[in-house]
């Protein structure tokens, strides 16, 4: 499966490796009503994938 755009310029900003131009692109598609959510799709498979890691390595859910 290939990471849309949103996904990928997600990626780069969490990794600090994005561009000036990235940054402003990134930027318009979260002002942008009819690309917002792409950019929360993206967030939410990111930090769902962070609970996720995080349950592996034996560490119980917040409140648990």
């Amino acid at each position: 499966m290939s990471l849309s755009r949103a996904e990928k310029l997600i990626n780069k900003l969490i990794s600090n490796k994005l561009t000036g131009e990235e940054l402003s692109e990134l930027l318009e598609g979260i002002t942008s009503e009819e690309d917002q959510q792409k950019y929360s799709d993206a967030l939410e498979i990111y930090f769902n994938n962070l609970l996720k890691d995080n349950q592996s390595n034996g560490e119980a859910p917040e409140g648990k």
